[in-house]
């Protein structure tokens, strides 16, 4: 069958809110929200928003929570829905610490992928072969994952030295490495603290020093999905797969083996990340070690409207949110309310310039909230801290709703032969 006689799914077209977003304007965007944080934090003096320790702590925070987006991903362009991806980490943080500790990190690595590997092929069976509701089979796998590693625990890790029945022994670390000569200069200028110059310093510098070989591989895997998904026949007939199955079959599209695929790679994903907490972020495993990454995960391939590009964005919003929490986080977060009102003053004028002028009354309402916050106070309570992720993604869900177009597929059941 010639790949070329299928149609290429429309999946690059926006949502009925708007036209996509080119290249330019988004990076004109990025610079935009970048020249507004060095202003807000030459007024508060918060120089930990932009320094290199706080960019580098963002990028680890975000490699587990780009990797489960990127697991929703695989699942989801093929028409799987996998809320699973929380289950399919934990199984990969056991994994990766039980083999880790035995038989070294890299060893770890690859038993982490297994198990999250293995948590998709139940999640396949269920929803593919049985039709099983893809919502409710992947909440039933989270809580089997959840039980089914703690079981394992108490016997595994409990008499381990070092071990307790909710924590593995250390894991031997994987190493981290800089840039010779350029992480040091970036870091010299960051810390001169001038406009601008000094944030990208920042920016630039926590990207390329204190890294992880695993982080250089989980950042390669985004290119590197989007090569196989929209440059390669396989990658077309998987997608077709979560547009039209229908219409895939009738080319000779063998639509479960590409849905199980899709599903299997995507556990993959999901249990490199949990092995990337277990045994890089902590070099241990820890019970509730995940703490909703894989739910973060799903949110930022939902922010990035299904896309590889999109879903990095949004797992470095969110890495970088999670971060504050290591990272003197109630200054920090108190100087970022600020720049939120900003940015909402921003929204208004545009909201404003469409004639959307009831949203805009009530974005300028809370853009006058924030300001209201920030000028009285000094800080914000270490719970505020916390919740700054979950909060964050939820404001980012609910502002980019209206841009979103996921496959049109997902989630539907499929039988072979349907469309006869």
């Amino acid at each position: 069958m010639s790949t070329a006689t299928i149609a290429k799914p429309k999946s690059g077209q926006p949502g009925k809110g708007g036209r996509r977003m080119s290249l330019p304007v988004l990076l004109l965007v990025i610079a935009g929200v970048l020249i507004l944080t060095s202003v807000v934090r030459l007024i508060t003096g918060a120089d930990g928003i932009t320094s290199t320790g706080q960019m580098s702590t963002a990028l680890r925070a975000a490699v587990p929570i780009g990797l489960a987006g990127l697991g929703g991903l695989w699942a989801e362009r093929a028409g799987v829905v996998n809320i699973g991806l929380e289950g399919m980490m934990i199984l990969g943080t056991w994994f990766g610490a039980w083999a880790g500790y035995q038989w070294g990190p890299w060893t770890g690595v690859a038993f982490g992928i297994v198990g999250g590997a293995l948590g998709a092929v139940l999640h396949a069976i269920a929803t593919v072969t049985f039709k099983v509701n893809h919502i409710v089979s992947g909440v039933a796998l989270n809580i089997l994952a959840l039980g089914v590693t703690r079981y394992l625990s108490k016997f595994t890790f409990e008499d381990a030295p070092q071990g307790s029945s909710k924590q593995s022994p250390p894991i031997e670390s994987l190493g981290t490495f800089d840039v010779p000569g350029l992480s040091g200069w970036l870091e010299t200028l960051n810390d001169k603290h001038w406009f601008l110059i000094s944030d990208l310093a920042g920016l630039v510098g926590g990207l390329i020093t204190n890294l992880s070989p695993l982080t250089v591989v989980a950042v390669a895997l985004v290119p590197g999905t989007w090569y196989v998904l929209w440059r390669t026949s396989f990658g077309l007939r998987l997608r077709s797969c979560g547009e039209n199955p229908v219409a895939a079959e009738s080319l000779g599209v063998n639509v479960y083996k590409y849905k199980y695929i899709a599903v299997i790679v995507s556990g993959g994903f999901a249990g490199l990340g949990g092995a990337f907490l277990s045994i890089v972020a902590s070099n241990v495993y820890l019970d509730g070690q995940t703490a909703g990454r894989g739910y973060i995960g799903l949110a930022a391939m939902i922010f990035g409207n299904w896309m590889p590009g999109g879903l990095a964005l949004g797992a470095g919003l969110f890495g970088y949110t999670d971060s504050l929490n290591l990272r003197g986080g109630a200054t920090n977060v108190h100087a970022l309310i600020l720049l939120l009102a900003i940015l909402l003053v921003v929204g208004v004028a545009y909201l404003a310039w469409k004639k959307q002028y009831v949203p805009a009354f009530i974005t300028a309402a809370v853009s006058a909230l924030m300001f209201v916050w920030y000028v009285s106070t000094d800080d914000v309570p270490n719970q505020v801290v916390t919740a700054t992720p979950y909060v964050v993604t939820l404001l980012v869900l609910s502002l980019s709703a209206q841009r979103l177009r996921m496959p049109k597929a997902d989630g539907l059941p499929y039988r072979k032969g349907q469309g006869k």
